[in-house]
């Protein structure tokens, strides 16, 4: 078995196509997916802002082999983002994304001299 890494992933894109439904549903629920919904997880959360209502964005984290690499990583959450959006029935455009290994990411960590 390979070694497995976790990503977490924001997944960048624009509105394209709503239907007059839509956007309703979207500024209805603007309050539901501002800042304070931003979270890491596997489903994803969707954030946006209601003015004007043009980008959002999507958090996931994604589990897979180290050998895939971050690109895999990428593909998944764009592919778990392009699912979501379809299944609420809202448009968008290309998708881009944002991708940070945490198991590889260094910390810097104070040293007790410097505290």
């Amino acid at each position: 078995m390979s070694e497995r890494h976790t990503y977490r992933v924001i997944v960048r894109g624009t509105w394209q196509d709503l239907t007059e439904e839509g956007r309703a549903r979207l500024l209805a629920e603007a309050g539901e997916h501002g800042m304070t919904s931003m979270r890491f997880t596997e489903e994803g959360s969707l954030s946006y802002e209601a003015s004007p209502l043009k980008h959002f964005s999507m958090r996931y984290v994604v589990v897979s082999d180290a050998a895939d690499g971050e690109e895999m990583a990428a593909a998944i959450a764009e592919d778990r983002a392009e699912a979501t959006l379809r299944g609420l029935g809202h448009g968008f455009g290309e998708l881009r994304s944002t991708v940070t290994d945490l198991d590889t990411m260094k910390v810097n960590r104070k040293s007790r001299s410097r505290r």
